[in-house]
């Protein structure tokens, strides 16, 4: 699998196996859940309003985006770069201004979304630790 934050080595993202990550979870029907329910989370959560912000009123196609491209990060097919190319999420994050209260807000929406999918424990802290590694990879505010 390749590292669909910057073109290297998987850095982040979890370890393939067999079965991946995205079969563990319960393939798209399970990204799908994750995701609507992380944007759920989002918009019920006041430490999350200032990232929900950064988003359009209509979530519909970023929700789209977002389950294209966690599939793929998760070892399932890579629809994702397909449609829209390889992610450069950094460049396409550069515009938000993203410090540790927006990572960490960003982070507790998907943990509480990951502890829906009544995945394995082992396997929801892994998917977090790599997600968390990636969501720290974003900021582009509060330096080190």
């Amino acid at each position: 699998m390749r590292d669909l934050t910057n073109g290297d080595d998987l850095s982040g993202a979890p370890t393939l196996s067999n079965p991946t990550p995205f079969e563990s979870l319960g393939g798209e029907a399970a990204i799908d859940a994750l995701v609507e329910r992380f944007y759920a989370e989002m918009d019920s959560r006041p430490e999350a309003r200032g990232i929900r912000a950064m988003h359009a009123g209509r979530l519909e196609p970023i929700k789209f985006v977002l389950k294209r491209y966690l599939g793929e990060w998760l070892g399932g097919p890579p629809l994702y770069s397909r449609d829209r190319g390889h992610p450069r999420l950094r460049m396409r994050h550069i515009r938000f201004p993203i410090g540790a209260a927006e990572r960490d807000a960003w982070l507790a929406c998907m943990s509480a979304a990951l502890a829906e999918t009544g995945a394995d424990a082992g396997l929801r802290e892994g998917v977090y630790l790599a997600m968390a590694a990636l969501a720290d990879h974003m900021r582009n505010q509060d330096p080190r």
